[in-house]
């Protein structure tokens, strides 16, 4: 079994908010104008990824 991470590029985060929105377990925040993705409640759906403007977030 291998655990797939959704994973924030900060570089190419744009700070929009719409992964947090997005998210069904809420395992997304800010953090000084950045997404911080908590590992431990990821339920590794995607949506974040596929909601990101940005293209910002992977899965890893």
């Amino acid at each position: 079994m291998h655990f797939m991470a959704a994973v924030v590029n900060e570089e190419r985060c744009a700070g929009c908010e719409t992964c947090v929105d997005i998210c069904p377990s809420r395992s997304i925040s800010m953090n000084d104008g950045k997404e911080n993705i908590d590992q431990k409640s990821c339920v590794e759906c995607s949506a974040c990824l596929n909601a990101c403007p940005s293209s910002a977030i992977t899965m890893e």
